[in-house]
Formats: C-alpha cells, structure tokens, sequence
C-alpha cells in the first residue's frame, strides 16, 4: 500500500479522489435510469417482464414473478443447516439491539386544558431492496427487514433480481423467511425502484425503499424521492482505521483487506502516528493479497483508494478521521475509548483490536446499513427511527386559547396573514 506523510496538501487531494466515487458523480447513467422509470411508470409489470428479460436473461410473468412458499421450501432445503441455525442467532442479535431503538408517542398536558405532544407511527410499508447474483449478501436481507418488524411496519415487501433460471438465491429467501419479509418479487435493478415507488400490477407502491444496489439502484432511489421516502444514496464500501505503534500490524491489515474485497471503488485507510506500523503494514498486506480468492479486486481497489497515511500526533489522526468520515471506523491504539471520545464523524465505531469490521456486518447487532461517501457527518446507520413517523399533536380548550387569541392575531396580521388571524378572532366574536 502507498505510505504518504499527512499535510494540508495530501489530505486535500485524498478528500477530492475519495469524492470521486460519489454515485452524484455518475452523472452518464441518469438518463438510461431516467428512461426505465418512466417505462415502469407507464406500463407497469410489462416494463418490469422486458427488463428483467433483457438484463437477468429471465423470463417473468405475473404468474411467477412473486416467490411462492414452494420456492421458499426448496430454498431451505438447499442451504445447509447450519448456515440457517447462524443466520437465526444473527438475528437475534440484531432484533435484541433494534429493540433499545423503540420510541412511544408522548403527551403533556396542562391545568389550563393545553395537550401537546407527539404520536409514533410505523410506516404502512416499506420495500427493501436486495442485490442479487455475486452481491447476494443474506445479512444486508436481516439488516433491512429487522429494524422495519422492530418498528411495527404493517407489510414488508422485498425485491431482488432472479438468475438465468428465474430463481432466487436460496440464502437470500431463507434470511427473508427467518426475518419476516411479507412478500418478495423477483425483479432487481433500477426497474424494481420504479415499481415500488409507483406500484404495478403485481407489485404495490411502498412509502419507503431502503436496501444498497449497484450504480442504477442508487440513482434510481434518487429520482423516485419525493414519490417515496429512501433511506440514502449508498456509494462503496469503506474502512478507516485509526492506530498507534501498539497495534498488530497483521490484524489492521486483515481488517483493511475486509472492505478492499468488496470492490474496486472500495477505500481502506490506514492513519497512524507510527512509521514503523506504516511499513509493517503495507507490507502484511502484500502478503495477505497473495493467500486471498479475491486479491485481484483488492490489489485494484488498494491501488485506487487505498493510503497509509502518517501523522505526526494523534489529535491529528484523529482530526483526519472525522474530516473523511468513514463507514467504518477502526481504533487501534493504546487508549482507543479516549480517541473514541473525540470521534465525530463515522458510521461505525470499532473499539480495540477484537472489534473487528465484519463482527459489525454479521453478527454483533448493530445495523451494517451505514454513510458512506463523507455522509456520516450528518446522517445516522439504518435504525428503527428509519421505519416511522411522527406526528404533532395540538390540543387547546377554551379558555386556553382565550388566553393567548390576541398574540396570535398580533402575530398573523404582522405577517399579512389576515385569514390566519381570521381564524383565531372568529371563535371570540361577540
């Protein structure tokens, strides 16, 4: 890996490249994604059957594109047994923290017959978005669905494209199964947020569409927001971590390589106040990119986003850190609760050296659905506050508002409201 020392001018440049992968930046795809929405728009489950013939190689009809319960059986009966008993503790895990998520509506009332106050709502329903062939991830199928069943949504519809054979990967029904997906349509790509965020014959219009895709998925949940709700333009994946000379070189290498194998846009940073550590590094991951299936793809993606970067202290490492604001975020160091106080900016926290990314992605609970792109300086991972909504709640007795109608009145007429004011000074008249 490149090993650069950090100064004003690097960290410039390495902010400009790490935009660069910003799906906003794929402006040349928006009008193919553009012409397909409208297509799905107008003609429904037709546009939806030529589609998925013409990019899946698989032919559907309304009388196959929804998955049956037979599907789901064989599915069941081709994953081994064990990976199914797995995928159940994961979810136990992640439903037990999306649980300490929950809000309960409010309200406060006062002796003068003022109540106010907020109510909560699930969304009605939400459609959840799962990548299909080598991106099939069942995990990202338990992070979506959960925090939705946590959050009462009343129906959960989950699309994600079929092979050659008009089939579905076994895992990802399974995790369906297990997490409580309502119903699920074969049908991927940009075409599937067309259909949920108008509806077709066969597939309703949803209120909400969550889950990652590729580049067509992240521009088409861009342009139906406004008919929809989306839960955010996901761009590559990506990892920080943040270490000292007291880390082992060979565990923030693994953990670097665990987010480079994604993809080639993937970014994996390493900022440290160590040279030593810099070079042990880089160099353990040489290595590791030799023993690994994947290391063609990592070797690319190390070559496009990925740094070593040295500072002089730690304060600067982490004034780094929280100016790229990572998905992950690695502490690696002597006191890594002390540096996690001063974090800002990350989607995740992973804290001393067994906190390892991928105990994040699988199995510890928290959600994996996280910013990407610099995007958790002000957005948040998926979360049960993703699943609903809340209302104001208004209530004044008489007397209440005999009290205050002539401030409002005030107030309106300053704004040249006159039938605001109106409004209040009619239920006085004498």
């Amino acid at each position: 890996m490149r090993i650069q020392k950090l100064d004003e001018n690097s960290r410039k440049n390495l902010l400009e490249d790490l935009l660069k992968r910003s799906p906003n930046n794929y402006g040349q795809y928006e009008q193919g994604v553009t012409e397909i929405l409208a297509n799905v728009k107008a003609n429904g489950d037709q546009a939806l059957f030529e589609y998925t013939k013409k990019f899946d190689q698989a032919d559907l009809n309304a009388g196959n594109i929804k998955v049956t319960d037979a599907e789901i059986e064989e599915a069941y009966a081709l994953v081994d047994r064990k990976l199914v008993e797995i995928i159940r503790k994961s979810l136990a895990n992640i439903r037990t923290y999306h649980e300490k998520q929950r809000q309960t509506s409010w309200f406060d009332s006062k002796p003068d017959g003022t109540i106010l106050g907020q109510k909560v709502t699930a969304l009605h329903r939400v459609g959840v978005y799962v990548p299909g062939g080598k991106a099939a991830y069942p995990s990202s199928v338990l992070m979506n669905i959960v925090p939705a069943k946590v959050a009462g949504v009343d129906e959960i519809i989950m699309v994600t494209p079929p092979g050659k054979d008009g089939k579905v990967t076994p895992t990802t029904l399974v995790a369906a199964k297990e997490a409580g997906a309502d119903a699920i349509y074969k049908v991927g790509g940009a075409q599937a947020i067309g259909a949920l965020a108008y509806g077709t014959e066969s597939i309703p219009k949803v209120d909400k569409i969550v889950g990652p895709g590729n580049i067509y998925v992240a521009l088409a949940k861009k342009a139906v927001y406004g008919y929809v709700s989306i839960d955010a333009i996901a761009g590559p994946s990506e990892i920080l971590v943040i270490a000292d000379e007291t880390a082992n070189p060979r565990f923030v290498a693994s953990d670097l390589l665990s987010q480079a194998e994604h993809d080639e846009l993937a970014s994996a940073i390493l900022v440290t106040t160590s040279e030593e550590l810099a070079k042990k590094v880089s160099d353990e991951t040489d290595k590791f990119i030799k023993e690994l299936s994947r290391g063609e793809i990592i070797q690319k993606s190390l070559d496009n986003y990925g740094y070593i970067l040295v500072t002089d202290t730690m304060d600067e490492a982490i004034e780094t850190a929280n100016e790229i604001a990572s998905e992950h975020l690695e502490i690696q160091t002597k006191n890594p609760f002390d540096v996690m106080t001063k974090i800002r900016n990350a989607g995740a926290i992973f804290i001393g050296e067994y906190a390892s990314e991928p105990l994040g992605d699988y199995f510890a609970g928290p959600n994996h659905v996280l910013p990407t792109n610099g995007t958790a300086k002000f957005f948040s991972p998926l979360s049960v506050d993703d699943f609903i909504k809340k209302s104001s709640i208004i209530s004044y007795s008489e007397n209440a508002l005999r009290a205050i109608h002539e401030d409002i009145e005030a107030f309106a007429t300053a704004e040249h409201l006159t039938a605001h004011a109106n409004s209040i000074k009619v239920r006085f008249e004498k």
